[in-house]
């Protein structure tokens, strides 16, 4: 098994695809001008006291871990608006939870959550359309501007709880799967009783974000790179199993847990017709909503749980999300990076538990429009 932190010749290749598809730190001194936006009152800091306590709650939980016997995971797939998406699920009674993976990834990257998840829940894990193995349409193709877009994964969403779940969902995310949870219950609040975010998405480059001066720096490369055969060739570079584990290696702190098997189930569903489309097609996307304007519209309650080892998300600036109403808790995960339900899944597991039992309504079904 290769080790993280190899010396290859596709490092620099490796930073400048982690710079634009995830926003590292260091492009925060030049697109986090408007410290406005991150300011957060007194009384929602978690410092002090209030830090000890969550962390606390953190230590709690690992303790209460399940060792039980695995659910049984099934994997089908669901015809939506013409097109095959996946998805799997385990669990028979309880609320029902949906699982968002984030940019790249696919309903695998939560293999340690669903079946325990499943003890007492009805569990769902969808491929967002253009990843894993969801049918991946080309967007030039489609005569949009942009086709995957938060609403287009938040509309998938949506249907998938009326057609499939067929019952009010929480839903679980993580990086900008986020995003696409918070559009789906702001585009239809009735399905959605509850949202965790993990890591959600800053969208450091989004055009709001974004100096003026450096517009149009990150337009020309945007469009150089969907647009000549250079977004080509620089994805082809990295989509190899040595580019992936060290991408991997920059956001799993204990960097243990980037095991073969992840750089596969990561890897492979790249490899399929039509993802180099959809990674460029996202990549610029500097458009669509930010947390921050979607949290003050959300109705039902949420969870932030935050990796505080995060490279790509530093927890500095996703403490800003505890001011606001919805969000009910904001849990530090110490020593954790970007994923925390793969890295840490100990943690995360009874978090998710604990929050769905505390806000879980009684059981109804949802019903057509």
């Amino acid at each position: 098994m290769a080790v993280c932190g190899a010396s290859t010749a596709a490092t620099s290749k490796l930073d400048l695809l982690v710079g634009i598809t995830h926003y590292k730190h260091n492009w925060q001194p030049l697109l986090s001008f408007n410290t406005r936006r991150y300011w957060i009152p007194p009384h929602r800091r978690i410092t002090g006291r209030n830090a000890f306590r969550v962390r606390s709650l953190v230590d709690k939980l690992e303790l209460t871990t399940d060792a039980s016997p695995p659910n049984e995971v099934k994997t089908s797939t669901w015809n939506w608006r013409g097109y095959s998406i996946r998805y799997q699920c385990s669990g028979t009674t309880g609320p029902a939870l949906i699982l968002v993976h984030g940019f790249g990834a696919n309903s695998d990257h939560w293999r340690k959550n669903l079946p325990v998840l499943a003890d007492l829940h009805r569990v769902y894990a969808i491929d967002l359309i253009g990843y894993g193995y969801s049918d991946k349409p080309d967007p030039r193709k489609l005569q949009v501007d942009h086709f995957y877009t938060f609403e287009t994964w938040g509309s998938q969403l949506n249907d998938f709880c009326r057609e499939i779940v067929k019952d009010e969902v929480f839903f679980v995310c993580n990086s900008i799967g986020g995003l696409v949870g918070l559009q789906a219950a702001v585009m239809d609040p009735r399905i959605c009783k509850g949202i965790i975010l993990f890591n959600i998405s800053l969208r450091m480059l989004h055009v709001k974000k974004q100096p003026w001066y450096g517009r149009p720096l990150i337009k020309s490369f945007q469009n150089l790179l969907r647009n000549t055969a250079l977004g080509k060739f620089f994805f082809n570079a990295v989509a190899t199993s040595e580019s992936v584990r060290n991408i991997l290696c920059q956001c799993y702190y204990d960097t243990s847990q980037v095991t073969d098997e992840l750089v596969k189930i990561i890897l492979e569903p790249g490899l399929e017709p039509g993802a180099a489309e959809v990674f460029l097609e996202f990549i610029c996307y500097s458009g669509g909503p930010l947390p921050e304007e979607l949290l003050p519209l959300v109705k039902c309650p949420v969870l932030v749980g935050w990796g505080d080892k995060d490279p790509w998300e530093p927890i500095d600036l996703g403490k800003a999300y505890a001011q606001f109403d919805s969000v009910k808790d904001f849990v530090v995960l110490p020593n954790v990076g970007h994923c925390p339900q793969d890295e840490a899944p100990h943690l995360v597991n009874p978090l998710i538990t604990s929050f769905v039992a505390q806000h879980a309504p009684p059981a109804t079904t949802l019903q057509p429009e």
